[in-house]
């Protein structure tokens, strides 16, 4: 026996009205806090990655001898010395002009024009980049090279103290991606709860068309047209303000050129996500309300 397809209308099963209830303001607030949590999250990653790639080989000598002079041949003699080995990418000798400038900016003095900052007893700083990954054997050479050129210098490795930095920060990428796998579970639980409302206010009507002959399918995508509507509607919004929010933070971030925060930034691949979540978000709405009216309509008769 072939069952005839009712023709019901399904603004008379549920509001017609967009945005009505608090299902789409309250997908609006989560699916805008969950891009703007994927925004943290991929931020602060390539932030980690590229403070961790920076550092990977990168160590500084520390010359401290007393004498001004001395401490400045044994720079450029070491300097010389580390750019001809085989093991190291680049060396570079650091200006006093350089150390003032970043000791003013610590302090409060613009330029590091202050005569007190003049006055201090500043080391002589070589920065060294080695090549490839290996780090046992180089250090070694450059321990070496340090002893006989600059005896008592020190060797500071880049990712002895800022290590930590990128770690922290890559420990905040992930809290911010499992920030946005709860949201993202939230909504679902918003579209199970919206879906079981609105079969639990029309049973009557429901249970009239099961009699007159409505499949459980019919029904449900009579519903799920509506839900998915209501929630397409409040992912567009809630995206719109995010996207508001992030064009704000992207002005204002543009001014930032140097220290860690200019590491931060989301690249093609962080806009590609951030374009594909609301697109997902919707999918995901579509079809958790599908097989919640389906699971529920099953048990209603």
């Amino acid at each position: 026996m072939i069952i005839p397809r009712v023709p019901v209308q399904h603004r008379r099963l549920l509001p017609d009205r967009r945005l009505s209830g608090p299902t789409p303001w309250v997908i609006a607030i989560l699916m805008m806090l969950t891009l703007l949590a994927a925004a943290a999250g991929v931020g602060l990653a390539r932030s980690a990655n590229a403070i961790g790639a920076a550092i990977a080989g990168r160590v500084t000598v520390q010359i401290v001898t007393a004498n001004p002079v001395t401490r400045a041949e044994q720079a450029a003699a070491l300097r010389r010395a580390a750019a001809a080995q085989p093991f190291v990418l680049s060396a570079r000798s650091v200006e006093p002009e350089e150390l003032q400038a970043t000791l003013g900016q610590w302090f409060g003095v613009a330029e590091g024009d202050d005569p007190v900052l003049k006055s201090l007893p500043l080391p002589a700083l070589v920065d060294i980049d080695f090549v490839g990954e290996d780090r046992t054997d180089p250090m070694r050479q450059l321990e070496a090279l340090v002893a006989r050129e600059a005896p008592g210098a020190r060797i500071i490795p880049h990712a002895e103290w800022l290590g930590p930095v990128a770690r922290l920060i890559r420990s905040l990428a992930w809290i911010a991606g499992g920030m946005v796998v709860l949201m993202t579970l939230a909504s679902a639980a918003v579209v199970i709860m919206t879906a079981r409302a609105a079969l639990a206010t029309h049973f009557p009507t429901i249970e009239m068309l099961h009699m007159i002959g409505a499949t459980d399918r019919q029904i449900t995508r009579l519903f799920q047209r509506r839900i998915a509507i209501d929630t397409a509607y409040g992912i567009a919004l809630g995206t719109v303000v995010a996207a508001a929010i992030l064009l704000l933070i992207g002005l204002q971030w543009s001014g930032v050129t140097a220290g860690l925060a200019a590491t931060a930034s989301l690249g093609p691949a962080g806009w590609a996500l951030l374009l594909a979540l609301p697109l997902l978000a919707i999918a995901l709405a579509a079809l958790t309300a599908r097989q919640t009216l389906l699971a529920a309509l099953k048990k209603i008769l």
